[in-house]
Formats: structure tokens, C-alpha cells, sequence
């Protein structure tokens, strides 16, 4: 039997075969996509510099997705659609880059197709079959890192029901220690024990090696935390803290720890739309509305044409909205009511029973056909495809006052269609279930989950019995 703890001495060298293989994996895929095109592998000399080009570009954009840092972290799901965007982004720039450099017309599209298919395939198999060796080596304890957990309070009992409900991390608490525990029952088969005098003397004597240590005590006890602090002072052992900032009710988004200047900072809010996600949104956006609007023309005609003979006034309508960053733009509908249909009432919210649209409107409302010029607002980067909906600022002024958080849903851009709009909570429904569901979004974005949503306004987002 492999002695416990042997991979992890190999950590870096694991992460460098891992990396080799997604470089093979993406020019064996290239290879083998050219013989699928051409029926041979004597590739030439263009299709040679592709594949190197993507071989580079591999290492670059894996890495600044954390490819190579989550298999702990992330269960299956959650690892595969990191891999999959990363993936989705160095097809895009290899398209850009062909686009940019007006190369695209030496390579074959079928080559590039089935070449985008074969490595997403090949690394899905690759990564799959080492993350399942893995994972079944570590639940077994092979490849584990020890932990000792400070604390048997509520935060110590917490992560210790996490990581005994998720062995295959790696992770394997082997006791729990605290000053005063209320009882020295074992939790989830863990021992807890009370706190020695001096930790380093018990590490010392430990029977077996103890690799980290977690403090998990409140932020009031600093004394105690520098007493353990000082004992360790001399110890090469890997100590974490872990703040309890859920417990804290601080409304966080996106929450991180991260150093600004030097210092340690916890990110209460922020936005997910930074670095190579910001990157990814707007490609995708900037794409699917072209596509989109490309498809859409004939159709696009057909509306002109009806609201033009239905009523007197332009075919479109301009309203400020706000999106990200609480900026104001001027988003674009097809105009469903008669011109100044709101000079005597002021800005008014739909609701049921509507009545100032027009014969034509109510009809574009209700399949909500009257969105589609936002797509222009996408391709401008005013707007996303999939995002929190946008709303007028004299809205935006009452309901920030009413609802809690409110303001945080234009910490990315207002979108076409959301998450909250597919889950029934459009037009005039629950403000609060809205912001809920916006949030989560905001919280939870990935490429999958976009192209989910776009997925399922397909079939949930057109008709609504909230659309008026």
C-alpha cells in the first residue's frame, strides 16, 4: 500500500504533468480533428502554428481560470464548468485571433469544429479520470492533509460536518480542540478534546503527523488567538484562521479575501465581472446578440411594419434605465403604447389589466417580442444577454429605500432576460424574491449558467403570465 501523505510531496510535479497532458490533449484533438477533416495527419504548416498558438494559449487562460488550484474545492459540477469556460474562452480568442489577423480564410471551419469538440471531449475524459483517481485515493486517506480544528463552537462544528461529508477533498479532521468544551463527545466521530497547555508540545507528540491547523474561534477572543499564535512560533506547520463572516449578517456578495496594499481585506460585495470573467461576458455577449440579431431581421421587419400601420409614431422607444454601476442608459423597445401615453400619469408600473398599449403592443408584450431591439444595447455594451432587468431611476430611488440590498444588483450589467425572469418573478410580482434570485445570480455566475438561462427563456421567457 502507497504510504499516506506520498502524493502530496509531489504536489507541483502532479500540477506539471497536468498541465503537459492539457497541452497534448489540445494538439492530439488538433491531429486527430485534421485526419477526421483530411484523412491524414501530415499536418501543415499553418494548422501547425494554430496548435502551437493553442497549446500557449492553454497554459495562459487554465491558469487564470485556477484550473490547476480547485479539484479540492469544487465538486464535479462546479470543477467541469470552470474547465469548460476556460476551454470556451481559448476557442473564442483562436477565432478572434483569425478574425483580427485575417487568417480564418487557410483554416477549414469543419477542422475547427471538430476540433473545439474533440478537446473539450478529450479534457473532460483526461481530467475526469485523474480527479476520480484522486478523489478515490483520498477518501481512502491516501494523498490527505491532517487537520486539527481550534474550537468546538458552532463555526468548529461546521467545518468539521463539511469536511466529513466531503473526504474526497482531501481534508481529514482527526480532533477537535477547545478550552472549555461544553462536552467531550466525539462530533461526526471526531474526538474533542481540551485545549493542552502548549500545542506545539502536542503537536510534537502527536501519534500521527498533524499537516494544518484551523482556528476557529471568534474575533473577540484576539488574546487567546496571539497566546496560540505565539506558541506555534517556532513551528513550520500550516495554520489558517477561519472568519465567520456568514454568521456576521453582513450582507455579503461575491465575498473574498484578497490584500490590497500588502493588507489582508475581506470582500463584503463585489462584482464577479473582473479580469478574464469580464472578458468571457463580453465576448459572449458581444457574439450571441450578432447571431441573434442576424436571425432575428426578417422577423424584426415584419414588427416595424405592424407598429407602423397600427398606430402614428417611430417604430422604437428610447427610456432611461440604470445598469452597472447605477449608470443610466437609453434602452431600446419597440414602442408598444401611443406617443406621450405618459405625459398626464408620469412614469407608471405595469401591472395587470393594462391598458394604454395598443392592439399590436399588448401582443409584443406578451410574448415579450417588444425586447428584442435590446439586443443592439448588448452589442453597444450597455446591456448583457443574461442579467439582473433594468429599471427606471425613479424606481431604482423608491425601492433601494425598501428593499434590502437592492443596490447590488447593478453591480454587473442589466440583461435581456435573468435568472429571476425565468423563475416567474417578472412584471408585477415579488420585489424582494426578484432581488433574492438576482443576487443569486450575481453570487453564482458562470458561463453554464448563462447559457442555461438563455436555454430556458426559450421555453419560459417569451409567454408569461406576468408580461403586461
Amino acid at each position: 500500500m502507497l504510504p499516506k501523505g506520498l502524493l502530496k510531496e509531489y504536489a507541483q510535479a502532479l500540477v506539471m504533468i497536468v498541465r503537459g497532458l492539457d497541452v497534448l490533449a489540445i494538439v492530439f484533438s488538433g491531429v486527430a480533428a485534421y485526419f477526421y477533416k483530411f484523412g491524414t495527419v501530415s499536418v501543415s504548416g499553418e494548422y501547425v502554428a494554430a496548435l502551437a498558438i493553442a497549446a500557449g494559449l492553454t497554459l495562459v487562460i487554465f491558469s487564470g481560470f485556477h484550473i490547476y488550484e480547485s479539484a479540492r474545492a469544487l465538486n464535479f459540477f462546479q470543477y467541469f464548468s470552470k474547465l469548460l469556460q476556460a476551454v470556451c474562452v481559448v476557442l473564442m480568442l483562436l477565432a478572434g485571433l483569425a478574425f483580427l489577423t485575417k487568417t480564418g480564410e487557410y483554416f477549414s471551419r469543419g477542422w475547427f469544429i471538430a476540433w473545439a469538440c474533440f478537446s473539450l471531449l478529450l479534457l473532460l475524459i483526461l481530467r475526469g479520470g485523474i480527479m476520480l483517481v484522486l478523489r478515490w485515493m483520498r477518501a481512502r486517506g491516501l494523498n490527505e492533509r491532517r487537520i486539527i480544528i481550534i474550537g468546538a463552537g458552532q463555526l468548529g462544528q461546521q467545518l468539521a460536518a463539511t469536511v466529513q461529508h466531503a473526504l474526497w477533498t482531501g481534508f481529514r479532521v482527526v480532533a477537535i480542540l477547545d478550552d472549555h468544551p461544553l462536552s467531550q463527545q466525539p462530533i461526526l466521530g471526531i474526538p474533542v478534546m481540551p485545549m493542552p497547555p502548549h500545542i506545539n508540545h502536542y503537536l510534537e507528540t502527536a501519534e500521527h503527523t498533524i499537516d494544518e491547523i484551523w482556528l476557529a474561534l471568534p474575533l473577540s477572543s484576539e488574546t487567546r488567538i496571539k497566546a496560540i499564535l505565539h506558541d506555534l512560533r517556532y513551528e513550520t506547520i500550516t495554520t489558517r484562521f477561519v472568519l465567520d463572516i456568514a454568521g456576521m449578517e453582513l450582507g455579503l456578495l461575491n465575498s473574498s479575501i484578497t490584500q490590497l496594499a500588502g493588507f489582508p481585506v475581506i470582500n463584503v460585495c463585489s462584482t464577479p465581472m473582473v479580469g478574464v470573467n469580464r472578458v468571457v461576458k463580453a465576448v459572449e455577449d458581444r457574439v450571441l446578440s450578432a447571431v441573434i440579431l442576424i436571425l432575428t431581421s426578417p422577423l424584426f421587419l415584419i414588427i416595424a411594419l405592424a407598429i407602423r400601420y397600427s398606430s402614428p409614431g417611430s417604430i422604437f422607444y428610447k427610456q432611461k434605465r440604470v445598469s452597472w454601476n447605477g449608470k443610466e442608459f437609453a434602452m431600446l423597445k419597440f414602442r408598444t403604447m401611443p406617443v406621450d401615453a405618459e405625459a398626464k400619469t408620469g412614469p407608471v408600473w405595469a401591472k395587470e389589466g393594462e391598458s394604454r398599449a395598443t392592439l399590436v403592443g399588448r401582443f409584443l408584450r406578451k410574448t415579450s417580442l417588444d425586447e428584442l431591439p435590446q439586443f443592439f444595447n448588448v452589442l453597444c455594451g450597455d446591456m448583457s444577454i443574461v442579467g439582473p432587468r433594468p429599471e427606471r431611476m425613479v424606481f431604482v430611488n423608491q425601492f433601494k429605500e425598501q428593499i434590502p440590498h437592492y443596490m447590488q444588483k447593478h453591480l454587473v450589467k442589466a440583461g435581456i432576460t435573468g435568472w429571476a425572469q425565468i423563475n416567474g418573478w417578472r412584471g408585477n410580482t415579488s420585489l424582494e424574491k426578484r432581488i433574492e434570485y438576482d443576487l443569486y445570480y450575481i453570487e453564482n455566475w458562470s458561463l453554464l449558467l448563462d447559457f442555461k438561462i438563455i436555454f430556458l427563456t426559450v421555453f419560459r421567457g417569451f409567454l408569461n403570465k406576468n408580461a403586461y
